[in-house]
Parts: structure tokens; sequence; C-alpha cells
């Protein structure tokens, strides 16, 4: 008997050329945001996202106290107020490019894959998104966190969070994570293109970088031979004894971003932001940085935040606006963020390349 007489006519190519039974699950999550501007929902989203154990990474009494006692109750009513100057008539811009992201994918791979937005604190929730995938006998699963470098706090949370809910289940598909895309061609021309629009229509004096912070302490934790972390000279290539290291993920970021926009040495620098508590997270401190440009001669500047992939709280109001005011106390004259890749082309081509593996 022929192969071909014993397949069904279900039966679809996937990405590896192999013959698929039935629809690939795509799980498209981001960080979260909350369910809107109040305090009470700005309130509950902090619980949420602090109270995860890979977020704070100390133990479950000690991050309760924290969260519940202090962190949340005092930080929400000003957190509401940033949010709401985040806020627009289409609501929260990491959910509505969402959302409109997963209507772009989904229309590029067609009726093989069934295309689906979450977010790992909030709604729309991983658990609704993965009933919906149960109910469908997927075939695959292929979940891509919006994270394009690796972290415990964030990746690593996503699958956590995942393979908690389908361990709970009687079959489970084939399940890819897709791990980090920072290396990807599309992902880092798409913030270059951005950069290329404003580099076209002024000079600016220095290109900054700005990631997401993490403590010190989870970068020694995803050191598992305790000899290669030295937050310094260990960051700057990326290789197998460091692969996992975000710190040393986001230099390589800037190394791409800075090959494909032609930037001279010595006129960019590599920051993290958004510092939480008093324990030593990873440096240099972008607002330290931003400080200190204006007194030696930079007046402006060019502003990344590569990390996100989405316009959010840590872009549009931190990057975009705070430290545009920090910079011009310092005596700065001109200071521009480079938006995220939001739902342009390239980056709903980084997603298909991305799903089809």
């Amino acid at each position: 008997m022929e192969a071909t007489a014993l397949q069904s006519p279900m039966s679809t190519a996937n990405g590896s050329g192999q013959k698929s039974l039935g629809k690939t699950g795509v799980l498209l999550v981001n960080l979260g945001t909350p369910d809107s501007p109040a305090v009470p929902d700005v309130r509950k989203y902090l619980r949420e996202f602090l109270m995860d154990g890979r977020v704070i990474d100390v133990p479950y009494a000690v991050r309760t106290v924290l969260v519940n006692g202090i962190i949340a109750p005092f930080r929400a009513p000003k957190s509401a107020k940033i949010y709401k100057e985040l806020w627009d008539e289409q609501g929260s811009p990491l959910k509505y490019y969402g959302y409109k992201v997963e209507k772009l994918v989904q229309a590029e791979l067609g009726d093989d894959y069934v295309v689906k937005l979450a977010m790992r604190y909030q709604s729309p929730s991983i658990d609704t998104a993965l009933d919906a995938f149960q109910k469908l006998a997927l075939t695959d699963i292929v979940v891509l966190p919006f994270f394009p470098q690796y972290a415990s706090a964030s990746t690593g949370s996503v699958y956590e969070k995942v393979m908690d809910i389908l361990k709970t289940w009687q079959v489970i598909p084939k399940v890819r994570f897709v791990n980090r895309f920072l290396e990807h061609p599309k992902f880092i021309e798409g913030f270059a293109q951005n950069a290329r629009n404003y580099m076209a229509t002024h000079e600016f004096d220095h290109f900054l970088f700005s990631y997401h912070g993490l403590p010190e302490r989870q970068i020694r934790k995803g050191d598992v031979s305790k000899a290669v972390c030295k937050f310094g000279a260990c960051c700057e290539s990326l290789r197998a004894d460091n692969q996992y290291c975000y710190r040393a993920q986001c230099f390589e970021t800037t190394r791409l971003l800075v090959k494909a926009l032609n930037i001279p040495e010595g006129k960019y620098t590599t920051s993290f932001q958004s510092r939480l508590g008093n324990d030593p997270w990873i440096k240099p401190y972008t607002d330290d940085i931003i400080k200190e440009m204006p007194g030696k001669g930079i007046k402006s500047v060019l502003a990344f935040s590569p990390a996100f992939v989405a316009d959010c709280l840590e872009t549009t109001i931190e990057v975009g606006e705070e430290y545009k005011e920090i910079f011009e106390e310092a005596g700065g004259t001109h200071w521009q963020l480079v938006e995220s890749l939001n739902d342009s082309p390239l980056w709903i081509e980084t997603v298909v390349d991305l799903v089809k593996g």
C-alpha cells in the first residue's frame, strides 16, 4: 500500500514538512496590564504580578507580607495615575496591540492554525486560552512569549504557568516553546527601521539602549556553573556558557542594533531601568547614565527600549517621558524614544517565522 493511502484527508503539512492530522495552536503571551487604570484594578494586577515567585524570588511568607502589606497598597494609587497617562481611547497599548497582532498573525498563518493572545498576569489569561485549545484536539501547540531576551522572571514564568496547566491534561499534544528571538533579523530590522525614521531628520549625539532591569541575585541563580557571571566582561559576547544570562543577551541585542544602524563605537550605551527595592540590580542604571550625559556634551539622544515588543508603561512613560524630563533637567535639549514594534509588518513577519520554526 502506498504511503499516501495511509494519510487522512484532514492532514496538513506542518513546518517540518511532515503531515499533521489537526491544527496547531499558537499561544502569544505578553506580560500583562491592569484591566483599567482604576486603583482597585491596578492593585489586583500588582498583587498577581509581584506574588509570582519568579518575579520576587524570596520565600512565600516574606513575599506575601511585602506585596500585600506594603508594595501593592502603597504603590497602586501612584501607579494608577501613571496608567491613566498611558491609557487612550483604545485602552492599554500592550493589550490592544496584542489583539491586533493576534488577528494579523492568524490571517498570515491561515486555517491550519488557531492563534490566541494571553497575558501572564490578568486578562486574557493563559488558562482561558489553553482551555480553548484543549477543546480543539490540537496536534501541536507553539508557545511564544513576547520577550526578546530570556529571563526567569518573564519567559521562565510563562513556561512554568503553561506547564502547570498542561500537566493536568489527560492528553498533552506536542508542545514547542520559543525561548528567545533577539537574534532574529526581522526583529532587529524592525527597531532599526523605526530608528532610521528619526535619524533621517535629526543628528543625535548619542544612542541609548535601555532594558528592563533584574536583581543581580536572579542573574547569579541562572549561572548554573557558578563561575561565569561577573557582571562585567563576561557580557561582552553571547556564548554557550552565558547564553541564558539576561544581561549578556541585552548587550548582544545592542550590538546587533548598533551594527544594523552603523552606529560608531563610543556613541552608544546599554543600561537598565525599573528598579524595585534596595537590593542591587544589574547595572548601569539608566537614570544615572542620563544625568551624566549633558555634562559630557551629549545634548541629543535617541533612546531604545528593545526588551519590549509593544509600547507600554516602561516604554512610553518611563523612557519616553520620565527619562526625557531627567535629561532636560540635567541640561539636555533633545530626547526621542524609538517606538516598539507594536503591530508593524516586520513584527508580524517575525512572529510568523518564529511560529513556523
